[in-house]
């Protein structure tokens, strides 16, 4: 017990120093601690930045798929709404259209007319005997069959009605730039209202799709050939005019040959009694008038012998730059006397800009030759359709080229005066105009 009370003492003494000691230490730990987060404060702070940081661009990141993910959708939809539409345009890209190719490819227009009418007498069968659009189910009405007969036929006529007149306008407006399309709406019409009278169990057959369709294409081909024949009548009436008006240049001629021959006997009576000056006044017209006369006979005899060789006559080359740009060359021919006369007509008000003559080449056999540049140069046709349409893309070295080879005697002018053209850049250079915005087809994804 006593030593216990000595011992007291001597602990507390102990105690107080060790917590003495303490403090300081934890003092210095203190500071140590306020030292080291001052030090290391900005590393910390950054660290919880790019924490901020990940953690906004992870939300961006969510934001833009989403964004996309609603773009795919809404571009879907668009792209969707777009086809629909090209349904009901009239116009399309000829990169779309590509070459027709005639499906019935009929001789004349009578033809396409009898096979529109078979086509028509075909959909009338099938209507009247109740197989163009059918019910494949009885239905009752109030537990009455008749009434549910009643009912499929009043629908029966109602998806008639409406599949016949839209089809009929689809074909009333069918022309070479919709023709794809048009079918296309028919089809799409025959889908639509089939879904509509889906739950009925009333569908529209398919043979009487496809009939429609062949009246379409018959339709657009018919048209197309009664074109072709319009274009081929009015060539032959060109033609009928162009030897009407030789044979208006051989009275012509005749009468001028005539006139002259009547001038000259005339003078020649004349200068048989004449004497003197007046003689030989007389003497100059006599040879003048000889001059003539043998000009008004060859032009006689010429004007006779086109007339009579029918295939004779002039191949013109011609270009018109301001119209037709560069490197496009129609070739062509005319049986006329005067053929500069051709030209003049077809650089009338059809066009902007007169022709350019490069070459007026005389020939025996017109069309052969004609026929002959046409076809070396068929594939720079600028109208691949219609062959009616004597426009190339070539040079005019070419031409000359291939003129040469069978006729080596033919002047070509090569320069290109353009005259009115030209001067219309000119002024056209010192206006100011606005170019036209042009829109563009939205990404197909972002």
């Amino acid at each position: 017990m006593e030593i216990l009370i000595l011992l007291i003492p001597i602990l507390t003494l102990i105690l107080g120093y060790l917590l003495i000691k303490s403090k300081t230490k934890y003092k210095k730990l203190e500071k140590e601690s306020e030292e080291f987060k001052l030090k290391y404060e900005p590393i910390l702070d950054i660290e919880v930045e790019v924490e901020k940081k990940k953690e906004s661009l992870s939300k961006i990141k969510k934001d833009i798929r989403e964004i996309k993910k609603s773009y795919s959708e809404k571009r879907a939809i668009y792209d969707d709404l777009t086809k629909q539409l090209s349904l009901y345009e009239e116009d399309l890209a000829l990169t779309e259209l590509g070459f027709y190719k005639p499906r019935f490819a009929l001789d004349d227009s009578e033809k396409y007319k009898r096979e529109i009418t078979k086509n028509r007498d075909k959909q009338k069968v099938l209507m009247s005997n109740k197989t163009a659009i059918t019910a494949s189910q009885e239905w009752t009405v109030d537990g009455s069959k008749t009434k549910g007969k009643a009912m499929i036929n009043k629908t029966i006529k109602l998806v008639a009605r409406a599949f016949n007149n839209e089809c009929d306008v689809i074909i009333s407006k069918v022309k070479w730039s919709n023709l794809d399309s048009s079918e296309n709406r028919m089809r799409k019409m025959y889908d639509t209202i089939n879904k509509l009278v889906e739950n009925q169990n009333v569908s529209i057959n398919y043979d009487y799709l496809s009939l429609k369709i062949d009246e379409l294409i018959l339709t657009h081909e018919y048209r197309e050939k009664q074109q072709d024949e319009k274009e081929e009548q009015a060539q032959i009436r060109q033609q009928m005019r162009e030897e009407a008006q030789l044979i208006q240049e051989i009275e012509k001629a005749e009468k001028e040959e005539d006139k002259y021959a009547k001038l000259l006997a005339k003078a020649k009576l004349d200068a048989e009694k004449a004497t003197g000056e007046k003689l030989s006044i007389l003497q100059s017209q006599i040879a003048q008038l000889q001059i003539d006369l043998i000009e008004a006979h060859k032009k006689n005899e010429r004007a006779k012998s086109m007339a009579q060789q029918t295939r004779a006559g002039h191949v013109y080359i011609i270009s018109n730059i301001g119209s037709f740009g560069e490197n496009i060359y129609k070739i062509g021919m005319t049986r006329r006397l005067e053929p500069l006369d051709r030209v003049k007509e077809l650089g009338d008000a059809s066009v902007p800009f007169l022709f350019d003559v490069h070459a007026m080449i005389y020939s025996e056999d017109a069309p052969g030759m004609e026929k002959n540049l046409h076809n070396i140069f068929n594939q720079n046709r600028v109208n691949l359709v219609n062959n009616r349409k004597e426009f190339f893309n070539v040079s005019l070295q070419q031409i000359k080229e291939e003129v040469l080879k069978h006729k080596g005697d033919v002047e070509f002018i090569e320069t290109i005066e353009a005259r009115e053209y030209t001067e219309s850049l000119s002024i056209r250079a010192s206006l100011n105009q606005e170019q036209p915005q042009v829109l563009h087809t939205p990404p197909s994804s972002i």
